[in-house]
């Protein structure tokens, strides 16, 4: 990977002409995580959608000023964020930011196929880039907030756009975990048997550009150790995954809540993963500095399409 931290993303990113365009503006959370991002030098301008006498009051409050950005009055959610991804299509600015709209709106614009953000067939993820202190590398999860019960097809799908990101950010073959409960094929485990095909897939050059192993538990995804005490040696994924592929919402969204919560000294950064445009959607209650890394990825990304 070409960074191994976020402050190191984001020495690479500063100073570039990145323009933000943030649908529901009015939200004192995503207002602290431009702040943030415009004092590292991330932000050359922005448009602020929303109730404009409201997102100026808030702007005072969280000390962000008025000059980079420009004002759209809007207080029909859905609206805001067709109004949003319109001035991306029209080349008015460079990526989306959520601020307080609903994720199907914020969707929606997305998919409108006026804009042609997404290909013919593509399925939108969801995508966190994590670093913690208990990991030695970056590492990513996939999917916590888009894709409710992915089908075999689907995960492959969910897999390849986790994979194009890591691979610009630098990973020419990321190291792929199938993560399940358990470490074994088990027919009552429907994960552990989409795990299995999925590796197969991957051998016979059906899912490219990256190793794909498992199923694996979490432990041995992420340790060297667990993995070579529960028998499992001269692997390629197992201790060092790159790419943690849950397998479905209900395991995928708490395990990116619980690191990013609990994990020692995590940062994060989530986007969405499919559309031809960096999308900024992190959880409406991730910490500003998430946000701010967010909008760091997305500098990085808006380069390598």
């Amino acid at each position: 990977m070409k960074f191994n931290s976020f402050p190191q993303l984001i020495d690479l990113v500063k100073g570039q002409p990145n323009r933000v365009v943030v649908p529901g503006a009015n939200n004192e959370e995503a207002l602290t995580a431009i702040k943030m991002a415009d004092e590292k030098g991330l932000i050359s301008k922005g448009i602020l959608i929303g109730d404009e006498p409201l997102i100026k009051s808030m702007m005072k409050n969280v000390g962000l000023k008025e000059d980079k950005f420009e004002f759209i009055q809007c207080t029909d959610v859905a609206e805001m964020c067709q109004i949003a991804a319109r001035a991306i299509y029209e080349g008015k600015g460079d990526f989306l930011v959520k601020g307080l709209v609903d994720t199907k709106y914020y969707m929606k614009a997305v998919l409108n196929k006026e804009f042609g953000f997404v290909p013919e067939g593509a399925l939108l993820s969801h995508f966190v880039l994590f670093k913690t202190d208990k990991y030695p590398k970056m590492f990513a999860v996939t999917d916590s907030a888009v894709v409710i019960a992915p089908t075999l097809e689907q995960k492959v799908k969910i897999i390849e756009n986790a994979v194009s990101i890591l691979r610009k950010l630098g990973l020419e073959k990321p190291k792929v975990a199938m993560v399940c409960p358990v470490e074994k094929v088990n027919d009552k485990i429907p994960s552990t048997l989409d795990a299995q095909a999925i590796v197969q897939m991957n051998k016979e050059g059906k899912i490219k550009d990256c190793v794909i192993e498992g199923p694996y538990d979490l432990y041995i995804s992420l340790s060297k150790q667990a993995a070579e005490e529960k028998g499992i040696k001269d692997a390629l994924v197992a201790g060092d995954a790159d790419l943690l592929v849950l397998p479905d919402l209900d395991a995928g969204n708490p395990l990116y809540k619980a690191i990013a919560f609990f994990g020692a000294g995590a940062q994060g950064a989530a986007v969405l993963a499919g559309p031809k445009i960096p999308v900024i959607l992190p959880s409406r209650a991730d910490h500003p500095d998430i946000k701010m890394n967010s909008i760091a990825l997305c500098c990085y990304l808006k380069d390598k399409r």
